[in-house]
């Protein structure tokens, strides 16, 4: 692909001492091990200045970055244009519409229009799939699911009773929908009496849940993930929760049973979050923050006890200092030390 292809391809502006339009490039690379016949890119200002000595073909980077000796293709947003890139040259795999000898499907499914069901899948009684839908092998759809247009699900998906997907929802492997949510009450004798999980989880149009994250269904009422958020590798979502339109929920993430998940929020790997609880829209959680209470739109926590950001980072300071303070007060009030 010529770099003037490229440039078209992914809405950039190529910017080159000489006319580099017709320069051929064969792939994508990093910054770090690019060659002449690859393209990388420069998004975070910590790589700036590996761009002066980068062996790569060309770099994607942003409107107002320095002239460097490379040809450059500059976009407002270089990471969103080098994810283009990549696609560009990793196209998604086509599945041919069909349905493998080995895949049950109940008689009452309906399948949309080139459905793709791979080896071994499971489509369970009243399961209504969309048009364009791929089932890769050993997924199971369990009775009554429904799924729009385009859903994906990788190998060993499953998706629960009753579940509901929406357009362009993607499984990765072993992502669960809808298994029963963490449910049960203390009987008189003592053991542990399983409270049934009877309501569906519904996931939005554009969701991604990536592999072996649960999502799980609630005791009554619904577990929902809206409109284009994206669930990372082995996150739990407690029965009966609510995660807000794109907000993303990094690895390991855990919400309890009925928190409510604004919009836009981001909560970054190992977050815990206990239950009942609200977390406001465009809210912000670092790594291993423990949240026991509400946390207000748009606010930035650390720690646990989830407390404001800049808070911590003062904690984490001065609890560095500690030894060295310790010493000096066991100095002034030891005798033996003067």
């Amino acid at each position: 692909m010529t770099l003037g292809e490229l440039a078209a391809r992914i809405g950039a502006e190529l910017v080159a001492g000489t006319d580099a339009s017709g320069v051929v490039v064969t792939g994508v690379a990093g910054i770090e091990t690019a060659g002449p016949q690859q393209i990388t890119f420069v998004a975070n200002p910590k790589y700036a200045a590996m761009a002066k000595t980068t062996s790569a073909g060309a770099l994607i980077v942003e409107p107002e970055f320095a002239e460097v000796s490379v040809p450059t293709l500059r976009v407002k947003n270089p990471y969103l244009a080098w994810s283009r890139a990549i696609e560009a040259f990793h196209p998604p795999l086509k599945y041919a519409p069909g349905i493998h000898p080995t895949a049950v499907v109940a008689p009452t499914a309906t399948l949309g229009e080139r459905a793709h069901i791979g080896a071994y899948v499971v489509v369970g009684d009243g399961c209504v799939l969309g048009d364009d839908a791929v089932l890769l092998p050993h997924v199971v759809l369990y009775p009554g699911v429904q799924t729009g247009a385009r859903f994906l699900a990788h190998a060993h998906a499953v998706v629960r009773e009753g579940c509901l997907l929406g357009d362009d929802v993607v499984l990765q492997n072993g992502a669960i929908i809808g298994a029963d949510g963490f449910g049960f009450a203390k009987g008189n004798d003592g053991r542990w009496v399983k409270i049934v999980q009877a309501g569906p989880a519904i996931l939005e149009d554009a969701v991604e849940v990536q592999a072996n994250a649960c999502i799980d269904r609630a005791s009554v009422g619904e577990t929902r993930v809206k409109i284009g958020a994206k669930i990372d590798n082995l996150v739990q979502v407690g029965h009966g929760s609510t995660v807000g339109e794109n907000t993303l929920l990094c690895a390991q993430v855990g919400l309890a049973g009925s928190s409510h998940i604004g919009k836009n929020v981001i909560l970054a790997g190992q977050v815990g979050v206990a239950g009942h609880l609200n977390i406001g829209d465009g809210a912000i959680a670092t790594a291993q923050t423990g949240i026991p209470n509400d946390v207000a739109p748009g606010a930035v926590v650390s720690g646990y006890p989830a407390m404001d950001n800049r808070d911590w980072l003062r904690m984490v300071a001065a609890v560095r200092r500690l030894p060295d303070l310790v010493r000096k007060l066991r100095s002034n009030t030891d005798p033996s030390s003067k």
